[in-house]
């Protein structure tokens, strides 16, 4: 009997140590890595004008220490968009606005449905939105016999740098309101009216 009880202590004893080391080398595993974040991150921006529900859906790329770099002649989107001057205005996949109702952006009527947006930014004084029929695309498969129309947007300089882009829809009430999209140093906003 004496012999039966010092083997059960020593078993007990055993698989107590065994537990302790395995939970001390799973405490001291070293985690796996994080995935990086990724450079330019899918967002979203929603509204209402007039009772008219507006998406649009973009990837944010970053500044990323490239200020004064990216809406030069010779600067980032110039070396990267192959239909330079025109840009996607976001990143990855192309920029899609879904309107649920028909809308006037700037003098342009935009019917209910589903478009891609594109800006014009030949002229840094003068930008232009431009909506596309096409949609599905990636952000660089730009083809102008697709435009739905163009529109001159309203160019300021935000109070300091934008660091992530945006896109902002504000409503203004009495079925108007805005659309701005901001980034580095430039706020490009087009009015937006129900149709």
């Amino acid at each position: 009997m004496k012999r039966f009880c010092t083997i059960a202590i020593c078993s007990a004893l055993l698989i107590s140590a065994a537990t302790f080391t395995s939970s001390l080398l799973a405490q001291t595993a070293p985690a796996p890595a994080a995935k990086p974040a990724p450079a330019s991150p899918p967002a979203m921006e929603k509204g209402n004008i007039g009772g008219v529900a507006i998406s649009i859906a973009y990837s944010s790329p970053r500044v990323r220490g490239r200020e004064g770099k990216i809406f030069t002649a010779d600067g980032l989107i110039h070396s990267k968009e192959q239909h330079y001057p025109v840009w996607r205005a976001g990143a990855n996949s192309a920029t899609t606005l879904t309107t649920s109702g028909d809308l006037k952006f700037g003098d342009l009527l935009v019917p209910a449905g589903t478009y891609t947006l594109f800006v014009d930014i030949s002229n840094p004084a003068d930008w232009k939105l431009i909506v596309s029929k096409a949609t599905g695309e990636w952000g660089l498969s730009y083809d102008a016999t697709k435009d739905l129309g163009r529109t001159s947007m309203h160019m300021s300089k935000p109070p300091s740098m934008v660091e992530n882009l945006a896109y902002i829809i504000m409503n203004k009430g009495a079925g108007k309101g805005t659309l701005t999209l901001t980034w580095e140093d430039h706020t490009a906003m087009v009015n937006i009216s129900k149709s």
